[in-house]
């Protein structure tokens, strides 16, 4: 397994590769109303129409791919809120291998029954009680599982990369590139595959600003923790950024901002009744930092990844009537 320190683009072509023909090449959308709006050229990697709805299969699935005959075998297990479990889940399934997924109680239902539909185990946990992390790698020790996190693993980050890759063999040259940020696996692949094709080309993460661990960290070289942030973006809710993420962010990240909870709600509005797509309030963190103005740049070319779409359709006219 490559350090991170050697992440490149080679691991992020070959992930590439290993995905040809199993993950979606996503669509990219365009707005005249965004491009007027903004004063620029607006380019949205749609990843809610991804495999699983997210960003997630690509690093899942890299990685899963290049297990060992016996680790394959035995099976894996991963933490997370959603994304990542749907993610591993299907990659399980298409590589028959059995998967385990620890996952918070008050995960989205949808996610929770998108996720055993996929055939994995779930197990859930008390998130005001229980350290996720602790708990996945006990249960991997008894069971002799391998543990997949889901983004401090360099061939899941390689595998989120490929979103970039893919927007950047679209497109062409790109001014700006906005990502979304939890852990960092799609912004540090993203990162990673935008300055080895684009080096002039401004990448910036953006989290939500009531989980702004990444943004601290960022401007602070220190790596900031926040506990169980009280976000709607629930993808964004990762504690921290993470061993392998956090020097790739430092190293390739160009800036870090964060948007209220309110602007998410309003972007997320906006790209239902304008763009006519399904979107999550994690995937929307990206497009908010542009079309709020949080982040500008006029006559420019710009990419937004939109990381995902698994909403619970329960808690949509809820959100919607904050907007």
């Amino acid at each position: 397994m490559p350090e991170h320190n050697f992440i490149t683009i080679t691991d992020v072509q070959a992930a590439q590769a290993r995905l040809l023909g199993i993950a979606h090449r996503t669509p990219v959308l365009t707005s005249r109303i965004v491009d007027h709006r903004t004063h620029s050229q607006v380019f949205f990697k749609c990843e809610n129409f991804q495999r699983t709805g997210s960003f997630k299969f690509r690093g899942a699935y890299n990685a899963l791919a290049q297990l060992s005959p016996a680790q394959k075998q035995t099976g894996v297990i991963a933490y997370s809120s959603g994304n990542h479990a749907q993610a591993i889940a299907l990659a399980g399934q298409l590589l028959n291998i059995p998967t385990t997924i620890v996952m918070p109680e008050d995960a989205p239902a949808v996610k929770q029954t998108a996720t055993r539909s996929y055939g994995a185990e779930i197990i859930l946990y008390d998130r005001q009680t229980t350290n996720r992390e602790q708990l996945a790698q006990s249960l991997a020790s008894d069971k002799n599982l391998t543990l997949i996190p889901p983004y401090d693993h360099p061939h899941v980050v390689a595998g989120q990369g490929t979103a970039a890759l893919e927007l950047i063999q679209e497109v062409g040259e790109l001014d700006l590139l906005l990502v979304c940020c939890g852990g960092g696996g799609l912004l540090s692949g993203s990162a990673i595959a935008t300055k080895a094709l684009l080096p002039d080309c401004k990448v910036i993460g953006v989290e939500p600003t009531l989980a702004d661990d990444a943004t601290r960290s960022f401007h602070s070289k220190t790596l900031q923790t926040i506990k169980n942030p009280n976000t709607i973006a629930d993808g964004a809710r990762t504690p921290s950024l993470g061993q392998i993420t956090f020097p790739l962010v430092l190293r390739y990240v160009d800036d870090m901002v964060t948007v209220s909870e309110q602007a998410i709600i309003r972007t997320m509005f906006f790209l239902w009744e304008r763009l006519k797509i399904v979107v999550e309030p994690t995937g929307v963190l990206a497009a908010a930092a542009l079309l709020e103005n949080v982040v500008t740049l006029p006559q420019a070319k710009i990419g937004v990844i939109i990381s995902g779409g698994n909403v619970d359709l329960a808690q949509v006219s809820k959100l919607f009537s904050q907007s």
